[in-house]
This record gives C-alpha cells, structure tokens and sequence, in this order.
C-alpha cells in the first residue's frame, strides 16, 4: 500500500506508543462522538447481548451453541457435531479465511473496527467505564500525574475493581460456551474446593481478560493480532478503508482570522490524533496500527463542519478512489475469490445437508476368512461401529436389502446412548448357492423403529460353489 503522496515516511519507523526512550507511551484518546461512534455503539450493543445470552438459548433442553474444545462436542445452532465431523471443521475454517480474505481485499479492516472482540470490549465497556470515572483524555492525563491522594486512590481502585469483576464475567461467559450454562452453574453453586481446577482456570483467564483491557489494550492489535500485518498483502488500492483525503486537505495549516486561505481543508487541529485509540496520525496514510474504528472520522466531519467545509475530509474510501476521484469497481482479485468462496460455500453446504445424525460404519474383521456354517452356509465376521449424534437414546436394526441371509449381532443389542460411540461385532450368514463370486457385493440397512435411516454398501467373502 502505497503513503499519502509527497508524505515523508520516516513515520513508519517507530510506533507510535513507543516513545524516544523505547518504553511505553500510554494512550489518552479522547472521547469520540458523532455518527459513526453512535452506530458502532449501536451495533456493539446488538453484539453484547448476543454473546451474553446466546447461552441461555437452548434447543430440546440442549446448547444452542457449544464449543467443548476438552470432550471435542460441539454444538452450533442446534446441531451436534463430533470428531467424526472433522472435515466440515476443516472445510468450514477454510471457508472462513477465504471470507476474510475477501471482505478485507473489498472493505478493509471494517472487521477490527466494527465486530473485533477486542475493540469492542475496550472502547465500548471498559474505555466508557473510564471516561465515567476519571473523565476525558485530559483530566485522565492530570489524574495520573497528579500525587496520591484519597479521590485518585478511590477512582483508581473503583474503576479496577470493576475492570476485574468485568473480566471476571466476561470469562465465566466464555467458559459457559464450553461446559454449557448449567454445568456452569452447577460450578458456581458449587465450593471452589470441589471444582478446583475450574475455579483456578476461571481466575487465570479473568486475570488475562483484567491484564488486556486494563494494561495491554492497544498492544493486543499493533503486536499479538497478525491481521494488521497481513493487511498490507490483503489490500489493494481499490479497497474500501478509512482515509485522509490529501488531495483536498494538503497543504495544511491553521485558520488566520483575516486570511484569505490558498491552503487545503486540513487545519492542521490534531483532533484525528486525539480521538485515535492507538495514538496515530491518519494523515500519514494507511498504517498496521489503524483498526478502522471511524473515531477519527467523525472529530473531522465536527471540525469540517465549525469551519463551513464538506465533512468527508478523514472518510471511507480507496486510496485510487481519493486520488483519482475512482468510482468503486470490481477487479479480477475480487471476482476470483468471489468464485472461490461461493463454491466452497456450496461444497459445504452439500455436506452439511446429506450429514446423517446417525453414522453408522460397517467393516469386513481384517484378518479373517470366511466360517463354514451348517445346512451348506458360509459366514463373514463384522466390525460395526455406530455414533449416535443425537440426545436420545437410539436402537437401531441392520437388515440384508439385496439378498437372502441372516444377521447375528454379537453381544448386547445395538442401542447407543446420546451423543455416544457403540462397537460390536455382528455375524453375516449366506447360503453357499447364492454366492456368484468371491466377493459378492452386499447392501445393509440400518433401521431405526421400523424406518430406514441410512444403507450400506460391503462385500462379502465365500467361495463359488462348483458346478
């Protein structure tokens, strides 16, 4: 991506929350107001109860998500998926980046700045929660370097105190995504003592959520999250990101009372920087720091319109579209990862539509010929497996379609309990004169009540019979 033109890049050699001594400079951005933050409070809002009551959504007394990453269940709106579905986790990741790839070549880092987790939490729970307490960028700046005294020592400690009891929240919620809200529950009910392991995790991870929102911030974007990086491979000048419009805005400079001004719209009032909650200057051109979070959009649409400009200066655009006045069009990039996505789209959907919630695997014992059976018969050995990815309990019969014979099921009979794994062995008996080949093909089906679920195709090994 290419710099603002005529713009010195000397910028991009340091960060802008580094400062000359190579420690950290703590970001004061001051609070945003105007269009863009009020709907990305809005939607932040929508996002927000969604993670937060989603658990409580349940479908046939189950999770209507789950995602128990330690017993590999896992449950999306409603339906069950096992390790047997691997694939269509694999398929589905794939998927998902090739979206990522594709929404960010079209729109940016809309991402970052509209739906990330991180921005979300930071600029609409905790930073609110900090202007609240200590007040704007200023008045935080004069806090923190004034003395210790008794109303800083209690906005401070307020104010991590309800950082700590947020994060604690926030990571019983995600730990009510994985063991599901009635085991949590059941865990919060319960004495730290019986569940210890638990309740140290949960301290863990809610220390982890305190460090990041109340000490990291910013950092977690600009050094942990590779996607800023990325975006330099991800962008081109045709896609849609929150710009400077040096054309209309250089050169600039201060409002002269009495002037009769030759220079661009920029008055040079720093508000941009002000507002960034990663302390950058946008006007520098497009920067790894920048979350597309719009704060900067709407401080220069306030100053554009104090000063009787067009609002637009600091607005969404592509770097062709401000520089030669481009109207948005659709390159080859975009038509092909279009493609690719709208097939692999439908693959998936294929799959996830003939997916059977009973799997049921019939295989010929490895090892074994066949047995000689009285009454001139011959018998085959089977494994048989049955996953049983459903809440009820399942029993299911297996019958011979396309001939004659007869099934022993070994054991105990096939009934698997919900969202279990059944292995037995099973008996298949033929008569001699039916045997053509020496594997002749067979098709089982699997019965459940009386009603063909699902049939299966093996052979089966015998001798021909001499004429």
């Amino acid at each position: 991506m290419e710099n603002t033109e005529g713009q010195n890049d000397s910028f991009r050699d340091s960060i802008a929350t580094i400062n000359e001594k190579g420690k950290r400079a703590w970001v004061y951005p001051k609070k945003p107001k105007g269009y863009f933050t009020n709907a990305r409070t809005f939607v932040s809002v929508i996002l927000l109860a969604i993670l937060f009551i989603m658990p409580f959504i349940k479908t046939d007394g189950h999770p209507f998500i789950l995602l128990n990453v330690l017993e590999r269940k896992f449950i999306l709106f409603g339906l069950t998926f096992g390790p047997q579905d691997f694939y269509l986790f694999v398929l589905a990741m794939i998927t998902i980046i090739v979206f990522v790839v594709l929404f960010t070549a079209v729109f940016g880092r809309i991402f970052c700045g509209w739906i990330c987790p991180q921005t979300v939490f930071m600029e609409m729970v905790f930073r609110k929660i900090e202007y609240l307490i200590e007040g704007d960028a200023a008045k935080q700046r004069e806090l923190d370097k004034a003395p210790l005294s008794g109303s800083k020592f209690l906005k401070k400690t307020s104010k991590h105190i309800i950082f700590y009891l947020i994060s604690f929240f926030i990571a019983n919620t995600f730990l009510a995504y994985i063991i599901g809200i009635d085991n949590l529950f059941k865990i919060v009910q319960s004495p730290p003592s019986e569940h210890l392991t638990g309740f140290i995790a949960i301290v863990i991870f809610s220390g982890v959520f305190y460090f990041v929102f109340a000490k990291f911030r910013e950092q977690a974007c600009i050094i942990v999250c590779p996607y800023g990086r990325l975006q330099g491979v991800l962008l081109d000048q045709n896609s849609i990101i929150v710009a400077y419009d040096y054309v209309r805005g250089e050169p600039r400079g201060k409002i002269k009372k009495n002037e009769d001004r030759t220079k661009g719209d920029c008055i040079d009032c720093g508000l941009c920087v002000d507002v960034c909650p990663t302390g950058i200057d946008i006007r520098n051109g497009v920067q790894l720091e920048c979350v597309n979070c719009t704060a900067c959009i709407d401080a220069c649409d306030y100053v554009m319109k104090k000063t009787n400009k067009p609002k637009g200066l600091i607005r969404y655009d592509s770097l062709k579209g401000i520089k030669e006045k481009a109207k948005k069009r659709i390159t080859p990039r975009v038509i092909s990862y279009s493609v690719l996505l709208v097939v692999l789209l439908t693959i998936f959907s294929l799959l996830l539509v003939n997916r059977k919630e009973v799997d049921v695997e019939v295989l010929r014992t490895p090892g074994l010929l066949s047995q000689e059976q009285p009454d001139n018969r011959i018998s085959n050995l089977y494994n048989i497996e049955v996953v049983n990815k459903t809440y009820r309990t399942i029993a299911i019969d297996i019958k011979l379609l396309n001939m004659k014979g007869e099934i022993k099921i070994i054991g105990q009979k096939l009934e698997v309990k919900s969202q279990g794994v059944f292995e037995t062995k099973l008996l298949l008996i033929l008569n001699k004169n039916d045997l053509k080949e020496l594997n002749t093909p067979l098709t089982l089906g699997v019965y459940e009540n009386g009603k063909l679920i699902s049939t299966i195709n093996t052979s089966f090994l015998g001798v021909i019979k001499e004429e």
